[in-house]
């Protein structure tokens, strides 16, 4: 692998190396380079492990050297075994050492005092004091320190990548979804070409069995898809002209020919995997707060050693070599490496745990800040409910057809996409109703549709839209739709040229997990809010069904952000769950956005986590996961913290003189990368929780 020279050190600072790592091996999302995330983190790895193996291998006759192994014998006596040292640690501190000693010098050239300060300083000391007292032939030198030092670190830093790669492999096993290469129709003729090679607008033909390549929309044919990819659903998806294919889904059934609309860095795929690698690479709030403190540390731990030596040698008036024995102890134990460790590595395995159970968390910001939640706001329409909403009840007007009312509902409807138009359509066509295309539809958001059929105007929607617009609304009719309201349905008026024609009733099934989903977050001490468009009786039966006792109903889209503002007020720390175009600004209004995978890309962009598997019973388990990732940032920053203030004073000797307790610098250099070693398994325990 290349050296690091020329970039900040990848595994000294944990932080500092996430952001190199990113600027320098920035993924393409194409299908040439979608190992990249996987392949990069493996030799990041790789070389580690290998700077390891070969620092221990060259440590451990350095150990030996020194008489530090129990039950070996002294080989060679001084001055001969502390040139032996010099050699055998040369490569250790120069080779294997060398990205904390490169990482230090950049870190110092943008005035930052990191991690990799420190240890280079340790390194550094250990191996030149050494140098001179063997140059002057004393019999003493601390070359074992500076070796074991380099060593443990990087077993340290290693066991981190470890647990990193984790979500590597989990970006790997997404991107080997998508095939690496497509049919396409070019001049007339099918031809076989690379996936990153397929422009937009191009036309594929899919046999029954092919992955789709890219995400695009089917042009020819019917079919069936399995999109369980995105959706967990393992039920296929029927799909006709016009619909949208994702790219890593199966074509089950027929020969069909779909056109490219996303391909390369925007298609789902590669937006999922830029979403997961974004969250490793940010820092939590608990980060920025280590950082702070790390770089105060490392003041402290060079202060503390120029201290201890100043001390020892003019105010206990001991000797040069004890002096600098004791001051290397404790600049080595001061290290605050683990402090460097303790979150990011916990926002990796976090991050990575999320997106194995189909929660996509965009930032480690978010991830701690889902531990804080005291509300949800769910919207009703494809959160709580499947969002595949069906016509049950066709109320006309007296003097009115249930064909001339389901037909001009079902005409008006023509172009949208929205459920309730959906279920409309496809009630006309069940019937073999005549569907002909309006004039012009104008989508009216929260109300409905404004049509032009034969030059007469034409209303669907809510009761609103139409009193509106001067649309009269009878006494029975409304006693009608009194009855379904409270049956739970959805309703929408059709009205033509000023006439009522009259009412649909909508039914859209509940979520099986909707019910446990509530209760789930009760148990953790979150509210629940249902909102929702529809008229109270509706959403109030929704929600008594679910076991939400708070409901905000008749809510147009302008207000949902108002309805999420009004519970920050009463001091909330709110999630706004939704899926529609509709739900957008409050998904942004809100403290954390969660956005159902099903849902719209405005809905996605609007969110910081997406629920891949439109299950709301995610919701909890997102919390969960929050507030295991915080419990081991915690953990290890505790650790990490009080470690360094109870080692300092023993290192530097302050319990010598009454207890005889001191510290060799290599037996320092041993507990400093237990305590990194010991924060890393911590945050990788973290893949056993149970979310």
């Amino acid at each position: 692998m290349k050296e690091h020279s020329d970039a900040r050190a990848p595994s000294a600072d944990t932080t500092a190396a996430t952001e190199t790592r990113s600027e320098r091996h920035s993924v393409h999302h194409d299908h040439s380079s979608m190992g990249a995330p996987s392949s990069m983190a493996r030799d990041m790895e790789r070389d580690m492990k290998h700077r390891f193996f070969v620092a221990l291998a060259l440590t451990i006759p350095v150990a030996a050297l020194a008489g530090h192994i129990p039950g070996l014998p002294v080989l060679l006596h001084p001055p001969l075994s502390s040139w032996a040292g010099l050699v055998l640690s040369t490569p250790v501190v120069w080779w294997c050492g060398w990205i904390f000693i490169s990482g230090a010098a950049t870190a110092l050239r943008h005035g930052r005092l990191d991690m990799s300060v420190l240890i280079a300083t340790g390194v550094l000391v250990s191996y030149v004091s050494s140098v001179y007292l063997t140059i002057i032939q004393s019999p003493s030198s601390y070359f074992e320190a500076a070796a074991m030092l380099v060593t443990f670190v990087l077993f340290g830093h290693w066991m981190e990548m470890k647990a990193r790669r984790g979500t590597s492999d989990a970006l790997q096993a997404l991107f080997n979804l998508v095939p690496p290469t497509a049919r396409v129709v070019r001049s007339g003729q099918e031809v076989e070409i690379p996936t990153r090679d397929v422009r937009t607008g191009e036309e594929l033909r899919l046999r029954p069995g092919d992955k789709v390549p890219v995400d695009g929309a089917l042009a020819e044919g019917m079919t069936e898809v399995d999109e369980s990819l995105l959706t967990g659903e393992s039920k296929p998806v029927h799909k006709r002209p016009g619909d949208k294919l994702v790219g890593g889904s199966i074509n089950l059934m027929s020969a069909v020919v779909m056109k490219a609309t996303q391909v390369g860095k925007d298609t789902v795929v590669a937006q999922i995997a830029a979403m997961v690698e974004r969250a490793q690479n940010s820092k939590a709030p608990a980060q920025r707060l280590a950082d702070g403190a790390a770089a105060v540390l490392v003041v402290v731990a060079v202060g503390s050693g120029l201290a201890t030596f100043l001390a020892w040698r003019f105010l206990g008036h001991s000797s040069g070599l004890t002096a600098l024995t004791f001051a290397i102890a404790t600049v080595v134990i001061a290290c605050p490496d683990a402090l460097g460790l303790a979150t990011p590595t916990a926002v990796a395995v976090g991050t990575g745990l999320g997106a194995r159970h189909g929660i996509l968390i965009k930032d480690a910001a978010t991830l701690e800040r889902l531990s804080r939640i005291t509300a949800v706001v769910l919207d009703k329409t494809g959160t709580l409910t499947e969002g595949k909403p069906s016509v049950t009840d066709i109320r006309p007007c007296e003097g009115v057809t249930e064909r001339e009312l389901l037909e001009t509902a079902a005409t008006a409807s023509t172009g949208s996409t929205h459920p309730l138009s959906i279920a409309i359509l496809n009630a006309a066509r069940e019937r073999g109703f005549a569907i002909r295309r309006p004039e012009s539809v104008e989508n009216v958001p929260g109300a409905g549709l404004r049509a032009q059929l034969d030059g007469r105007p034409v209303l669907v929607g809510s009761a609103r839209l139409l009193t509106e617009a001067g649309v009269t609304l009878d006494a029975a009719t409304l006693k009608q739709a009194e009855a379904l309201a409270a049956s739970g349905r959805s309703l929408s008026y059709v009205a033509l040229s000023q006439r009522l024609l009259g009412v649909l009733g909508i039914t859209d099934a509940i979520r099986p997990s909707s019910r446990s989903a509530v209760e789930d977050l009760r148990r953790l001490g979150v509210a629940t809010v249902l909102m929702s468009g529809d008229v109270r009786p509706t959403a109030e039966r929704v929600g008594r069904e679910v076991g939400i006792e708070r409901v905000f109903a008749d809510v147009r889209p302008e207000q949902k952000a108002q309805y999420v503002q009004q519970l920050q007020r009463e001091g909330q720390f709110v999630a706004m769950v939704g899926d529609g175009v509709n739900d957008a600004p409050a998904l942004a209004q809100a403290e954390i956005g969660i956005a159902i995978g099903a849902g719209t890309d405005v809905a996605i962009q609007a969110a910081q986590v997406v629920l891949m598997n439109s299950d709301p019973a995610d919701i909890a388990r997102a919390v969960r996961l929050s507030k295991a990732t915080v419990r081991k940032m915690k953990q290890n920053l505790v650790w990490a913290s009080v470690y360094n203030v109870l080692a300092i004073p023993v290192a530097a000797g302050a319990f010598y003189p009454s207890f005889g307790w001191s510290l060799r610098p290599e037996i320092a250099a041993l507990l400093m990368s237990a305590s990194s070693i010991i924060v890393a398994l911590n945050a990788v325990s973290l893949r056993r929780a149970r979310i």
